[in-house]
């Protein structure tokens, strides 16, 4: 039976969290999860989570609160951007392969290959063939790594797009935060509507048994900041056997 199609706009997101729930509940699973990765590198299974969302949906906040406390020497997060020249030359996925984590370590992914069927779908950096093609060839990767003992987590932040604006006008009023707001974030909110319909088809193309897509309601940061953890390590302890 076809799955039914997730619908960004109808996600329910009036889910919050009380701050003392929030702080006691980000120690206890930050803890629970550097037990985790310790267990991870004796038993030398890699992990690989990736993170999607909209411009300001709080992706760098969830992945601070999900690797804060980890062992940096054997963990990575990886701030996806333009590709450089020499990326460029070479096939779209060339420059995720090389940045897969090895065995027992952990990579975290601030955007990733998925860019191929959102941004570049959408802002046209390449043709429609080459962003179809990109589903099937994003699931076999997955499959892939999968098959190979890799623990894979895909989540979707998500936010309104009121929630959005009001972020991006706290973001350029701040002199702190004013960085994180510039002419294209400006530019891709106005073809927002593009842009959901890239991540629904998304997440109809690639949310596979073996690579299931974890959408998280995000206006509220707190709640976000939590079910991110929550996500991660229902992952782990299953590959665990826990």
């Amino acid at each position: 039976m076809p799955k039914d199609r997730i619908r960004l706009d109808a996600l329910d997101q009036n889910k919050s969290i009380t701050q003392e729930d929030y702080k006691s509940g980000v120690k206890k699973l930050q803890l629970e999860l550097l037990g985790m990765q310790l267990e991870l590198l004796e038993k030398k299974i890699p992990v690989v989570i990736v993170i999607e969302g909209p411009d300001a949906a709080g992706k760098g906040g969830a992945i601070k609160r999900l690797t804060e406390n980890l062992d940096p020497r054997i963990l990575r997060v990886y701030s996806i951007n333009k590709p450089t020249p020499e990326e460029l030359a070479r096939h779209y996925m060339w420059r995720f392969w090389t940045k897969l984590p090895p065995r027992g370590e952990i990579a975290v992914y601030d955007r990733s290959w998925y860019g191929r069927v959102l941004v570049e779908r959408v802002e046209g950096f390449c043709t429609e063939a080459e962003w179809k093609r990109a589903y099937a060839e994003i699931n076999e990767f997955e499959r892939l790594l999968v098959d190979d003992g890799t623990i894979l987590v895909k989540l979707w932040l998500h936010i309104t797009k009121d929630e959005q604006l009001a972020r991006f006008k706290r973001r350029e009023a701040d002199p702190y935060k004013h960085w994180k707001i510039g002419e294209e974030d400006w530019r891709n909110r106005k073809r927002w509507d593009e842009h959901i319909e890239a991540a629904e088809d998304m997440f109809e193309k690639t949310g596979t048994d073996t690579a299931p897509w974890n959408v998280i309601p995000a206006n509220f940061k707190w709640y976000a900041r939590i079910k991110t953890l929550k996500v991660v390590i229902r992952a782990v302890s299953k590959a665990l056997g826990k």
